[in-house]
């Protein structure tokens, strides 16, 4: 190491010194910042406040009563876009009865560049801008969420939450003071980017579409 780069160094760690406890217990408090009117809403309003910020988005929402609804609500979304049936999905998918849609093929083997639909399952949503929250892990690999030219993601309407924060803390809660997942990628709406003379393009950097399966708000 220089001997620059270790005064450098050295001026830092005096200066810190002393602080190292008032600095891990503001991590540990995990205070949450100020919350936007937008973002306390509650029940079927939250719901419906999510499903306008993503359509807003560019995002396109369809919503179902049940688990057992969603392969259908997978089938009409690809038919109504002319797009073939079948899907690349995450593992933790498995659960939702496919078979329902035999026509629909369904493969849980991982996603690879070309194939055109990622299927994902989402640990919740913010409410206030549209936001979904896909976690990495064995069964939700996060290269299904970025891959696809469309991405349909399947969410339980009572993991709709009001703000971030919301999420932050059920992330920490669920990790049990462990660490938490290696991937938190917060999505709101299609990838997109305007960089080239302010002209909005989709697809920039993942799909181009994203359509999204609320579980348990039958609309």
């Amino acid at each position: 190491m220089s001997s620059a780069r270790e005064q450098i160094l050295g001026r830092i760690r005096a200066a810190s010194r002393g602080n190292d406890a008032e600095a891990r217990t503001r991590l540990a408090a995990h205070t949450p910042g100020p919350v936007p009117r937008r973002g306390q809403t509650e029940g079927a309003a939250r719901i419906q406040a999510f499903i306008a910020e993503a359509t807003r988005a560019e995002a396109t929402v369809a919503c179902v009563g049940t688990q057992g609804d969603v392969p259908g609500a997978v089938v009409d979304y690809l038919k109504g876009r002319n797009l073939a049936l079948r899907v690349s999905a995450q593992g933790a998918l498995k659960d939702i009865p496919w078979s329902k849609q035999p026509l629909l093929d369904v493969d849980f083997s991982p996603i690879k560049d070309g194939d055109g639909v990622g299927l994902s399952r989402a640990l919740g949503a913010v409410a206030e801008t549209g936001t979904l929250v896909l976690c990495s892990g064995g069964a939700t690999p996060t290269r299904t969420n970025l891959l696809p030219d469309t991405h349909i993601v399947v969410l339980d309407a009572a993991d709709i939450e009001g703000a971030y924060e919301d999420v932050w803390a059920r992330l920490r809660e669920g990790a049990g003071g462990g660490p938490l997942p290696r991937t938190v990628n917060w999505i709101t709406g299609p990838s997109r980017t305007a960089d080239i003379e302010q002209t909005l393009l989709l697809g920039a950097h993942g799909p181009r579409r994203l359509h999204i399966v609320v579980v348990g708000a039958d609309a």
